[in-house]
């Protein structure tokens, strides 16, 4: 890709987050993207097939802007399971509100837009993915507790940490995020880790 298209596409991608975290979910239109980015409707489709495209794309690129990549090495290096569990939840849990804005977004449209509800998808399977490395790793270990499949583990753990359980949590009921990550690390390791 040339430098100029790079360019082009990179103010697009930062034009619909822009748009995200101001408008919502629902505001984000192809020809409005291309309004914010200074760019024709044509020049949004020729980097972008399609509104999912664009927008399983912008969430991408606010990860490679947020270097996820880097985040979640030590997670992934962790030497035991109870370390990656431990190492996974402190990375979702000061992630999420960098994420917030482009996520809620996509969250509230995801009912009536079928490009939001993919993209946030997208972003839930990774998620849900980082899950289950945390829960193979205790397996791993021989330290995950009695009683669980790995499946039903992560699908717990997954649930445990959605977005909508830290949205109660830290901007309804006031915890920080220092406090919603000690107490969803406590909780998990009670749940999961074999004593």
């Amino acid at each position: 890709m040339s430098s100029a298209n790079s360019q082009t596409r990179d103010r697009i991608l930062e034009a619909t987050i822009r748009m995200l975290e101001q408008e919502g979910g629902h505001a984000v239109r192809m020809g409005d993207i291309a309004k914010a980015a200074g760019i024709s409707r044509q020049a949004v489709y020729l980097h972008f097939g399609s509104r999912t495209e664009l927008l399983i794309a912008a969430t991408l690129y606010r990860d490679e802007l947020l270097d996820v990549e880097a985040r979640l090495a030590p997670s992934r290096a962790a030497k035991t399971g109870v370390e990656r569990l431990r190492l996974y939840i402190e990375f979702w849990g000061n992630f999420i509100p960098e994420i917030y804005g482009v996520g809620k977004a996509l969250m509230a449209a995801q009912d009536a837009d079928e490009a939001a509800a993919a993209a946030w998808r997208d972003r839930m399977v990774a998620m849900k993915d980082g899950c289950r490395a945390a829960i193979d790793a205790l397996h791993a270990d021989g330290t995950l507790a009695q009683g669980w499949t790995r499946p039903k583990a992560t699908e717990t753990l997954w649930t445990m940490l959605l977005v909508p359980n830290w949205e109660n949590l830290t901007l309804e009921c006031g915890w920080s995020t220092k406090d919603y990550i000690r107490w969803m690390q406590f909780l998990a390791h009670r749940a999961f880790v074999g004593e």
